[in-house]
């Protein structure tokens, strides 16, 4: 494990991350300290098969079409 300053990490920055990606790397600010991790980028779209909700589900113009009217109904009653 290495232990650094804040200011050594500032100044070595790319030497710290490389070193991170073999054993622990602490720096330390003040009372605390902090572990630098290398975390893989995963850059990977899930594209989700469609299910039976889906196949049930009803078009823009069949929900706009209930839309206009419930809103016919509305404003027939008034």
């Amino acid at each position: 494990m290495q232990v650094v300053s804040s200011t050594e990490f500032a100044t070595h920055q790319q030497k710290y991350l490389d070193l991170a990606h073999h054993q622990k790397v602490l720096v330390q600010s003040g009372n605390f300290a902090y572990r630098i991790m290398p975390e893989p980028i995963v850059e990977e779209r899930v594209v989700f098969a469609p299910d039976e909700d889906f196949y049930n589900s009803i078009s823009k113009e069949q929900l706009l079409e209930g839309i206009f009217e419930d809103m016919d109904k509305i404003f027939a009653k008034k």
